[in-house]
């Protein structure tokens, strides 16, 4: 009988993570910009949000991808470092960062667009080259 209660709550748990993942929540304003991680992954404080979810929040840049710290090739790891420092560069040098389209990614993160006064930072990445459209699936070879 516990068994099946068991069961019972890690199914319910598994359908209300699922349905979490695909609400869309409203748009933020960050306060602050705490770490970035490369080109797409970076955490923030956001203002008057509970400190579990408004302190050191890691953001995940919806709709790319970018070569990752620690790559498989030279060529990668040094494009992850450019793709890094692009972001770091309009992060730090923005007077407004929002965070729009707003979803639940894997790990806790939220998946979102990212904008810096008013400029896409997933399309300035793309138009540098630095990264690629992505919306889950295979990541791109880098190493090529």
């Amino acid at each position: 009988m516990n068994r099946i209660i068991f069961i019972y709550i890690a199914l319910a748990l598994i359908v209300n993570a699922q349905s979490l993942k695909d609400i869309e929540f409203q748009d933020v304003r960050v306060s602050e910009v705490t770490s970035i991680y490369d080109g797409d992954t970076f955490r923030v404080n956001i203002k008057d949000y509970p400190r579990i979810v408004g302190q050191r929040m890691a953001i995940r840049i919806k709709g790319i991808d970018t070569p990752e710290i620690r790559g498989k090739c030279v060529k990668e790891k040094e494009l992850a470092q450019k793709a890094k420092q692009m972001t770091v560069s309009l992060l730090k040098g923005a007077k407004v960062i929002e965070l729009r389209n707003i979803k639940r990614g894997k790990y806790f993160r939220l998946l979102a667009d990212v904008y810096v006064d008013g400029v896409s930072v997933g399309c300035e990445l793309i138009k540098s080259g630095l990264a690629i459209k992505y919306n889950g699936g295979t990541k791109s070879e880098w190493c090529k």
